[in-house]
């Protein structure tokens, strides 16, 4: 495979001029070339430019089998005196941001000692306003300026707990409003949170995909997600392609993510995948949390060369980066370096040598400027007075850079909010849904979601569908649990008879088999556990409803309950010798598949506010094994204490328990105690038979009524009294039992809304 990357660029990304069509969604067919003097005043889309990029690239390679060319492409007009509008203006302003943290206390210090008696000498200094005796306070950024504009590039650097991607999260809305201070502002207005979440994606650090899903159906899945349905199938797909073109994923289009168990794509084409599923909506603004990270040289230039034409394409692209290479800081328009959450440097790239000559310490030829910058910094930070004197110097430098030009840079967008977002709408961006209309406030001018519910739920049920069946194991060894325990079940039990002591087995048999149901459901725990960080980074940002995902997860385990209660139910009902016939069975299988939901509901819920498996577990097992304790089988509802009988209502046990109790016990005609086996249960149960019956005819005379060896002395009526179980029918067991199921989905929805804001406090 070749790889032809341009090496020598210019920084303004002015070095070649290519003709370029423009892409029409609607009619699905290429315009003609634009005119000189129109590609000058028009700044391309990003569909506009996929297929651009995707052209100039088959060009360079001959067939457009291999990586595209990494060349600079020219958006406009190569006449740099001719300037190009900018609609959007990110300007933020004196951001603070600050949080406690416990004081660290020496051990000796804690101890009492001649002249000091008491425990604040721990301290190294008293607590000062907003701190205490056990907490200090931090700040992580601190009075934090500076603007970015669509069509370049603006880069956060520092060392690590610099607070780089402190500020990356402060502009991305994911810090709580009460814990941030300072404004933020887009072409002068300040910038709502649900404004943002429309406009803007943010791509994290970590890549967190499907790990069985390919390259194409992880985006065409965000399309799904992210583009309105008024788009056609067949144009959505077309946008995936293009898209799948531009990040250079061509090749590895048909491959899977992958995981540590399964070889998928590599490092770089898994942060393109990434960067590709938060930008299929074309956002008008993009952040990225250390992009590069991770990657060899060659990966991350192609990442960042990919940013920068998302950025040509009328975007805000604002990034953290470590430590770029000396290619990737030609990409780059501005820059941010951060020490200790103070500014040190704000501004162009072609800047750091006057600056730092300024300073005083000129930065020599041929060598990187961030990496001498960055080596400055951590050598300042290790000195006595820090990164003070740099800070000060920037702030002074900034003043002297505003003065020369004459107090204040004029507005080069001059448009509001209002008129910028339109004019994007009109030129193609913010595809999910946007209408152009000068009427409606910002706010409305955006969907907040680009899909109905209904939508959202076929889409994500789709790629569960998908997920479960790329990993059939899963399902298996849960199915292979539940026939192994039937099968125990059944050949331990096997054809009940209907004596005294069948009845005890008879309850042992339906307790056990109703609490292994809801065990058994103890492996939907991880299922969300690991999907939960996609969740947040997907609905972080209006991907789809809180609400879809909850009815679409509901209805996606269906299926495989029903089934996994059908073989439970057909292992055990005949081969244990349960009553009631057809009927009998259809019924208990109902049971069965209700405690399946309930308790596959119960543990989803769990996995909503427990963040840990282990920790989950562990809370599982417990819960059930207090479920199982208060369910009426150990100790009847009737002797269980006053102060504890709360509980028993709340077991999911007790309900398909008793269900199945009265489902067995109903018939009235069916007698379980005849004659001499009253004896069974007692001490006499070992006499001789004639004796019994001498017993039983004693005990005729005492009461004056007839009892013979064939009387029926307990039915199953009077076995469900002894039980306890006279509240409920079994239908109205059945009922509670799958009330319980939409209860705990309710909570598991609180849970998503309230547990998975994704912000700091």
């Amino acid at each position: 495979m070749s790889r032809v990357v341009a090496e020598n660029y210019s920084p303004s990304r002015d070095s070649c001029t290519v003709p370029f069509y423009t892409m029409d969604f609607t009619n699905n067919h290429l315009q003609p070339p634009l005119s000189a003097s129109s590609a000058s005043s028009a700044s391309p889309t990003l569909g506009q430019m996929l297929k651009r990029v995707g052209d100039v690239s088959r060009e360079a390679t001959g067939d457009g089998s291999d990586t595209p060319v990494h060349q600079v492409l020219e958006l406009g007009s190569t006449n740099l005196e001719v300037p190009r509008s900018i609609p959007f203006v990110l300007s933020f302003n004196k951001l603070t941001y600050s949080v406690k943290v416990r004081r660290k206390f020496k051990f000796p210090a804690i101890l009492p000692s001649r002249n000091n008696q008491r425990l604040g000498a721990a301290t190294v200094t008293d607590p000062v306003g907003g701190e205490s005796l056990f907490t200090t306070t931090k700040t992580l950024l601190n009075d934090i300026s500076g603007e970015a504009r669509d069509g370049e590039i603006l880069a956060v650097l520092g060392a690590s707990g610099s607070g780089k991607s402190t500020l990356i999260d402060a502009l991305a809305n994911r810090i709580a409003k009460g814990s941030l201070k300072g404004t933020k502002t887009l072409n002068g207005e300040v910038l709502g949170s649900r404004m943002l979440k429309v406009i803007s994606a943010y791509v994290m650090q970590d890549d967190l995909l499907f790990p069985m899903l390919t390259v194409e159906e992880t985006l065409m899945f965000a399309a799904e997600f992210r583009l309105p349905r008024s788009l056609s199938k067949s144009k959505k797909r077309l946008r995936v392609q293009a898209l799948i073109e531009q990040l250079g994923l061509k090749n590895a289009a048909k491959t899977v993510i992958g995981d540590e168990g399964h070889r998928g794509v590599s490092g770089g084409e898994r942060r393109r995948v990434s960067i590709g599923i938060d930008i299929i909506h074309d956002p008008i603004i993009l952040f990225l949390d250390e992009p590069t990270s991770g990657l060899d040289s060659t990966s991350a230039f192609m990442v960042v060369k990919v940013l920068q034409r998302i950025a040509q394409s009328g975007s805000i692209v604002i990034m953290s980066v470590h430590q770029p290479s000396y290619r990737i800081l030609g990409l780059l328009d501005r820059l941010i370096f951060l020490s200790r959450g103070q500014t040190v440097y704000s501004g162009s790239p072609m800047n750091l040598p006057v600056y730092f000559s300024d300073f005083g310490h000129p930065i020599p030829e041929n060598e990187n400027r961030t990496e001498f910058a960055l080596d400055l910094i951590r050598e300042l930070e290790g000195s006595p007075g820090g990164t003070r004197s740099l800070v000060e110097f920037n702030k002074s430098w900034q003043d002297l850079k505003h003065s020369r030009k004459g107090g204040s840079e004029p507005d080069r967008g001059g448009l509001s909010l209002k008129e910028a977002i339109s004019a994007s709408i009109s030129k193609g961006k913010l595809v999910s849904g946007a209408t152009n209309n000068d009427a409606i406030s910002p706010n409305s001018m955006v969907p907040t979601f680009a899909n109905p519910v209904w939508i959202e739920m076929a889409v994500l049920s789709k790629r569960s569908f998908l997920n479960s069946r790329r990993m059939p194991e899963l399902f298996g060894i849960r199915l292979g649990a539940v026939m192994v325990t039937g099968f125990i079940l059944a050949t331990m039990f096997w054809q009940l008879d209907d004596s005294p002591k069948g009845v005890q087995e008879r309850l042992g048999f339906i307790a056990f088999a109703m609490s292994t149901t809801f065990y058994t459901c103890a492996d939907a725990l991880p299922v969300f556990l690991q999907e939960r960080y996609i969740f947040m980074r997907e609905t972080a940002y209006n991907a789809y409803r809180r609400s879809s995902y909850v009815l679409s997860h509901g209805l996606v385990v269906l299926p495989s309950l029903i089934f996994l209660s059908l073989a439970f139910s057909a292992t055990t009902f005949w081969a244990v010798g349960l009553d009631g016939g057809l009927s009998g069975f259809l019924f208990y299988f109902l049971i069965i598949f209700a405690a399946f939901w309930a308790g596959s509901s119960f543990v989803t819920f769990l996995s909503g506010v427990v963040p840990h498996v282990m920790l989950g577990y562990t809370i599982v097992v417990a819960i059930l094994a207090y479920f199982l304790l208060f369910s009426g089988f150990f100790i009847n509802r009737d002797r269980i204490p006053a102060y504890w009988i709360w509980f028993h209502y709340l077991s999911l046990v007790k309900y398909p328990y008793e269900a199945v109790l009265l489902n067995e016990f109903q018939d009235p005609a069916k007698c379980f105690v005849r004659g001499v086996q009253i004896f069974d249960q007692s001490p006499l149960g070992d006499v001789p038979t004639s004796l019994k019956l001498q017993l039983l005819e004693s005990m005729s005379n005492t009461l004056g009524t007839k009892i013979t060896s064939s009387t029926c002395l307990t039915t199953g009526a009077d076995i469900l009294q002894q039980q306890g179980i006279t509240d409920l029918s079994k239908w109205n067991c059945l009922w509670v039992t799958v009330a319980w199921g939409f209860l705990f989905r309710i909570l598991f929805y609180i849970s998503l809304l309230f547990g998975s804001k994704n912000k700091r406090r």
